[in-house]
């Protein structure tokens, strides 16, 4: 990607309203293999969203080298998208968990700990780092930007623009809720739990 011409011209401070989109970058970045997938939402960052993001890890990137595994762990932040409270990321963890026939483990991190967080370290720096001074004019920037981030310890990113659209304000009725195959570890009940597909 070439710097921006000395014609592009930018504003010091973020305007929404001259903008012409946003883009939501959700990562999931395998600790292990150093591999990340970014999907690039459109519209808002909702549950749906989120899991959605991981489905399409698992597409792009986990199920081949996980071939045959019965259990995903996600460490997870406890607020956001993908908050420890939301039922709405809970129902959609389980549609995901059926879909893919397998156990899945969340470990959110205590609130105000978002930055204990690997993915933060280890893949939205580098990010960041190589974006920086490009002004983001449009999806296909922000998503090739992202996808050629590297490291030299290794890292690699694939980044794929997410079209879908996600509507805010979705509840989840208690009756729903109640339909999630839901298991509550000991510890930190409230952050750590295991949701298993109904097959």
């Amino acid at each position: 990607m070439a710097a921006p011409r000395p014609t592009d011209g930018v504003n010091v401070h973020d305007f929404p309203s001259l903008g012409k989109g946003k883009a939501i970058p959700y990562g999931a970045y395998d600790i292990a293999r150093d591999r990340a997938v970014v999907n690039v939402g459109i519209t808002h960052d909702t549950a749906e969203f989120a899991v959605e993001s991981i489905r399409r890890w698992w597409k792009l990137d986990g199920r081949r080298a996980y071939a045959g595994t019965r259990q995903l762990l996600i460490c997870a932040d406890a607020g956001g998208s993908n908050g420890s409270r939301l039922r709405a990321w809970k129902l959609h963890l389980q549609q995901l968990a059926n879909r893919m026939g397998m156990s899945i483990t969340v470990c959110h991190y205590p609130p105000g700990t978002s930055k204990w967080n690997q993915i933060e370290h280890r893949l939205f720096s580098f990010i960041s780092l190589n974006w920086q001074g490009r002004p983001l004019l449009n999806y296909e920037t922000v998503v090739n930007l992202i996808g050629a981030t590297k490291t030299r310890s290794g890292l690699k990113v694939k980044a794929v623009l997410d079209r879908n659209q996600y509507a805010t304000g979705n509840e989840v009725s208690v009756s729903e809720f109640r339909q999630i195959q839901l298991r509550k570890h000991k510890v930190h009940p409230d952050w750590n739990y295991t949701i298993s597909p109904v097959i």
